[in-house]
């Protein structure tokens, strides 16, 4: 992962840290509980690649800045990473699961 934190990353460590402490709500969300978290993280993460997709097509149509480009790339290069780990530890512990002992 880069050394730029993902806007993914970022929500679901500021989540942790808050801890119990609100009741385990997500700042600044009347929802709370680890399905709001998943959402903001996912839609957070949806807009990340719009955004970075809005920028590559201003780049062909010669209206964004080459630095734009790069880092809106990035972004959405790290975003992806993201959510593909996320993704894999998700099949990875349902499969744990499947495996338990009734």
């Amino acid at each position: 992962m880069s050394a730029i934190a993902s806007p993914l990353v970022s929500a679901a460590y500021q989540a942790v840290q808050q801890g119990p402490a609100n009741g385990g709500k997500v700042a600044g969300g009347d929802k709370g509980g680890f399905a709001a978290m998943l959402e903001d993280a996912a839609r957070s993460a949806v807009e990340t690649m719009n955004n970075s997709e809005k920028t590559t097509m201003k780049a062909a149509a010669g209206e964004a800045d080459l630095l734009e480009v790069v880092s809106s790339v990035n972004d959405a290069e790290s975003t992806l990473r993201t959510v593909i780990a996320v993704r894999d530890k998700v099949v990875q512990s349902y499969q744990e699961i499947l495996r338990m002992p009734i």
